[in-house]
């Protein structure tokens, strides 16, 4: 009956019963009964028990890895001379002033501005130019090439850094020979490992980033202006320097900071190529020291990682500030302008196709080959086999098995499933309360609350959090036990990592639902589970999948998180994946990553069918 109720308010004429719902909520709210559906709302309980949740799994972690770096270790009571948990300075003057403060933190930090900025400089070269082809000049099937250039930054980036090393690495330094030393050429160290390739690599992959940030900007602009300018005599010089220029470059300067900190806390490109010659950035720099139990010495350099990103997105906010100053008031003037490439057409069509094989084409190609070689280059039948897929009894020590049959993959893949999966599904339920409690709340300190803290992880490189995680969890503190080790300890890192794409989700789709049907069956008599139930999860079940489906996504391929938590016991595809290749079965390792990669595609192109977004819209037609 009181289903029914709700239904017979919420039909009919609708003037009249917006009145009727405007009606029943100021009875909600005012009135003799006002206490009593009070009592029946219990948002501000939940978003309470939220920011307790949040204080504890994100804030605290970060507090403890900042203190961490000042206070005496268990190992170093001896060292130091004093007793664990007082305070020293002798982990920040190690690291900054020591004699292997050169190891520790300046050439990994130098190493890392570096390969970040160059990094940075070449994504946002290319990536402009792709943007501006894909908006506004007539290229051929720019809506076709708009979908598959956004493909290597679905992909996992270290994924083209083992196809790198499958093609350039020399019996020198990587102990087996590469496809290119097979064919007679032998690349030298620069180009096969360190700084080059790594800066190489991480600017293909984030290059479709900095097209979609510019792409959007630029389908954006108002074209009204640059008609007018041309009417008035104005060269396309100018007019691209003085209207085009100031009006997206808050855009390039938003991608030029985003892509740099995501560039700062990479962990898996500078690892597979570094790793040979030992080439640090702090992020691999922090995986050692914590590798070897330096906790001291890795607290300093996460707390830099963590600084340094800080640093960026703060910038980055600030940008986003001026960026207002740009905005434009147009009817018709966001229509398409295309320019004819001319004789340029051939050019530019041939460029597009490079980059997208240079940066997928190739490498996945030369990871599924790489699976089927006996020996490394050698395109012979009689070197082809499938025994590193479904073979057995393999002379490979410590890897008897083809992976797909290997029980060590099929234990990493359930353990991807299940962390990840679960991971996934608990940060889409808080992103949607989280969402419900945002917009629904009358304390607007708690609302103002959750929408930082949910936002924090966001400011904190994976690697750099992985082990603020590893601080707070790794012994027994109160009722908590301690988690290393187990599942547990993965499963709350991903959900604290991922909460600020999933509240940001549960925000904006809680914005667009009213409160008057709510306040509509709480009068009808509906409690709040069952309001919550027959109202709110059938009209949100979009962006509660969504929710779900995105950290899953973005958990399946994660590696800088994972890296320090799982042990052998807990590995995931991709920490079983870096197993391999530190034994250096390359075989092996590639078809996991390969597997991985493919897995991440189709989850991708699986979210744009189900909930209809086409990433080439933002590009144009």
């Amino acid at each position: 009956m009181r289903g029914l109720r709700v239904i017979t308010l919420l039909s009919g004429p609708l003037t009249k019963r917006i009145m009727e719902l405007r009606h029943l909520s100021r009875m909600a709210t005012t009135g003799p009964a006002a206490r009593a559906l009070r009592l029946d709302d219990p948002t501000t309980a939940i978003g309470i028990a939220l920011a307790i949740l949040f204080a504890y799994v994100i804030v605290a972690p970060v507090i403890m890895l900042m203190l961490g770096g000042f206070q005496v270790q268990f190992a170093d009571t001896r060292r130091i001379g004093s007793d664990p948990g007082s305070f020293t300075t002798y982990y920040i003057e190690r690291v900054l002033s020591s004699p292997v403060a050169g190891l520790l933190f300046w050439r990994p930090l130098w190493n890392t501005l570096m390969v970040s900025g160059v990094a940075t400089g070449i994504a946002l070269l290319l990536g402009s130019a792709l943007a501006w082809l894909l908006t506004r000049s007539d290229l051929s099937g720019r809506r076709t090439w708009a979908s598959l250039l956004v493909i290597p930054y679905i992909l996992p980036g270290w994924t083209f850094a083992l196809a790198w090393l499958t093609l350039f690495k020399n019996r020198s330094t990587g102990g087996h020979a590469g496809w290119l030393e097979a064919f007679g050429i032998t690349p030298p160290d620069w180009l096969a490992y360190g700084q080059v390739p790594t800066t190489l690599i991480l600017a293909l992959h984030y290059t479709p980033f900095v097209t979609l940030l510019v792409g959007n900007a630029l389908r954006n602009l108002d074209s009204q202006m640059e008609d007018a300018a041309r009417i008035l005599g104005a060269p396309r010089g100018v007019i691209a320097q003085q209207i085009v220029a100031p009006l997206v470059r808050p855009a390039l300067l938003s991608a030029t900071i985003l892509v740099f900190a995501e560039c700062i806390g990479d962990f898996g490109v500078p690892y597979v190529l570094g790793l040979p010659v030992k080439f640090d950035v702090l992020a691999t720099s922090l995986y050692s020291a914590a590798g070897t139990r330096q906790v001291g010495v890795a607290a300093v350099l996460a707390g830099a990682i963590l600084l340094i990103g800080v640093m960026s997105l703060t910038i980055d906010l600030l940008f986003l500030r001026e960026a207002r100053r740009f905005v434009t008031l147009g009817g018709r003037g966001a229509m398409d302008r295309i320019t004819p490439l001319g004789r340029w057409h051939r050019v530019a069509v041939g460029a597009v196709v490079a980059i997208f094989a240079v940066s997928v084409v190739v490498p996945v190609t030369v990871l599924l080959l790489s699976t089927l070689m006996i020996a490394p280059g050698r395109f012979e039948w009689s070197n082809f086999t499938f025994a590193f897929w479904t073979g057995r009894n393999l002379s490979t020590v410590g890897l008897p098995n083809g992976v797909l049959v290997e029980p060590a993959f099929w234990a990493a893949a359930r353990n991807s499933v299940v962390i990840v999966g679960s991971g996934a599904l608990v940060a889409g339920a808080l992103g949607l309360l989280v969402g419900y409690v945002v917009t629904r709340t009358r304390r607007a300190w708690l609302a103002t609350f959750l929408r930082q803290v949910t936002f924090v992880p966001y400011l904190v490189p994976g690697v750099a959090f992985a082990f603020a995680c590893l601080t707070l969890f790794a012994v027994a503190r109160g009722p908590v036990p301690a988690l290393y080790g187990t599942t547990a300890l993965l499963m709350i890192a991903l959900v604290a990592d991922q909460m600020p794409y999933a509240s940001r989700a549960g925000i904006s789709a809680m914005m667009q639902l009213g409160r008057d049907p709510e306040d509509a069956a709480r009068v009808a008599g509906a409690g709040w589970p069952r309001r919550v139930w027959s109202i709110v999860m059938p009209i949100q079940k979009r962006a509660l999948f969504a929710g779900i489906l995105l950290p899953f996504i973005s958990g399946i391929k994660n590696l800088s998180l994972f890296a320090i938590l799982a042990v052998p016991g807990t590995d995931v595809l991709t920490t079983y994946a870096l197993r391999l290749v530190e034994f250096q079965y390359t075989q092996a390792a590639n078809a996991v990553v390969l597997m991985v990669a493919i897995l991440s595609l189709l989850l991708a192109v699986l979210g744009q069918r189900l909930f209809r977004v086409n990433l080439a819209e933002g590009f144009g037609r």
